[in-house]
């Protein structure tokens, strides 16, 4: 009985010794290695972990404040082709964030306008509008070189609705405007920039002088 007991012990101790030293390991028994060096063929550009100072960790932590502070919609325009060209280049120069804008396509519906003019010169122009300023009615600025110098009394997307507003002025004195087709529908493209950070926002600046004098709105 004591031969076995002894015999058994042998034997156990010689399986641990085995598996301990991973003798084993062929047959699936083995001890996990304490190391763990697997875990060092797992890592990926270990030599580009760097050690960060104290400043240089602030500013890490201030950029991942402003990467999470909400971020507003803006858009601008819209553009013609030769607009959308100029803006394109900016925006590429200005090294904005890839996918933080992008021109969208549309249409630009036409525009009918009541029309005053051409008058020969600008004091004529001033003399008219302060005219119709005294009879309580509005002008505008025409925005298109072929009808300057004159005014407009008002925009309409048909030329309907212009004829039908020409007539409810005429009671007022309205003799010599005409209704004409301000702009044409065109294909446009709209700026958008759909998650605008400070960073971002800082760069805009480079980029305004593209804008045409279009002003950035929250989109809607």
């Amino acid at each position: 009985m004591l031969r076995l007991l002894v015999l058994m012990l042998v034997l156990a101790n010689g399986l641990f010794f085995a598996w301990s030293n991973g003798l084993l390991r062929a047959y699936g028994f083995a001890p996990v290695p304490p190391n763990e060096p697997q875990r060092l063929s797992q890592q990926i550009k270990p030599e580009a972990i760097q050690l960060l100072s104290t400043g240089e960790l602030k500013r890490v932590e201030a950029q991942v404040q402003a990467d999470l502070a909400p971020k507003e919609c803006l858009q601008a325009g819209p553009f013609d082709d030769a607009q959308v060209s100029t803006l394109r280049t900016a925006l590429e120069a200005a090294s904005l964030p890839a996918g933080s804008w992008q021109l969208e396509p549309g249409k630009e519906a036409a525009r009918w306008i009541i029309y005053m003019g051409k008058y020969a010169t600008p004091e004529l122009l001033a003399k008219k509008r302060a005219e119709l300023a005294g009879m309580d009615i509005k002008t505008e600025a025409v925005n298109n070189p072929t009808l300057e110098i004159g005014l407009s009394l008002g925009g309409f997307e048909t030329e309907a609705a212009a004829k039908a507003e020409l007539v409810k002025l005429a009671p007022k004195g309205i003799r010599t405007a005409k209704v004409v087709q301000e702009r044409e529908e065109a294909t446009v493209s709209l700026l958008k920039l759909p998650a605008v950070s400070e960073a971002v926002r800082v760069k805009l600046g480079e980029v305004k002088p593209a804008l045409a004098g279009k002003p950035l709105k929250t989109c809607s």
